[in-house]
């Protein structure tokens, strides 16, 4: 993969329109930016192949799908060894209810998103999976009460 930083206004403008709507038609993101429908083509494949777009995903509903409880967790771990870190990311790894898992900076090692059914769902995956990893310090739960604005893809 090659490192693509010489973006130019009209990739930025591709790179907006599929952010907004990855299942656009490439006639259609064509048109929006102003290019024929090839050269089109030949862009969005160039920032493909680059690596700059990685994926193309659903955004999906989380409480239609009855995971509506979403909290975002920060863990520190009381050893701060490899084998302590791998020992973590194992369990979230295998743990349905992490969405994110990121190694951070600061007073905490790992920051999470969980998302469960509801509390009781959340205080089973806090006792059951995080209240079994062996250096798991402190948890600090934030629970998200409404989502202004998420521009996850």
């Amino acid at each position: 993969m090659q490192l693509m930083t010489d973006l130019d206004r009209i990739d930025e403008h591709i790179l907006r329109e599929l952010s907004r709507d990855g299942r656009i038609s490439n006639l259609a993101l064509a048109e929006k930016v102003g290019l024929s429908p090839s050269a089109c083509l030949r862009r969005v494949a160039t920032l493909e192949k680059s690596g700059v777009i990685s994926g193309y995903r659903a955004v999906l509903n989380r409480a239609a799908l009855g995971t509506g409880f979403v909290a975002y967790l920060t863990v520190g771990l009381s050893r701060h060894t490899k084998a302590a870190r791998e020992e973590f990311e194992r369990a979230v790894l295998t743990a349905p209810e992490v969405t994110e898992c990121h190694n951070t900076t600061g007073n905490v090692e790992y920051m999470l998103r969980v998302e469960a059914a509801d509390i009781d769902a959340y205080k089973r995956f806090h006792t059951d999976v995080l209240g079994t990893v062996e250096n798991v310090h402190s948890i600090t739960s934030y629970v998200v009460m409404g989502s202004p604005k998420d521009e996850r893809g």
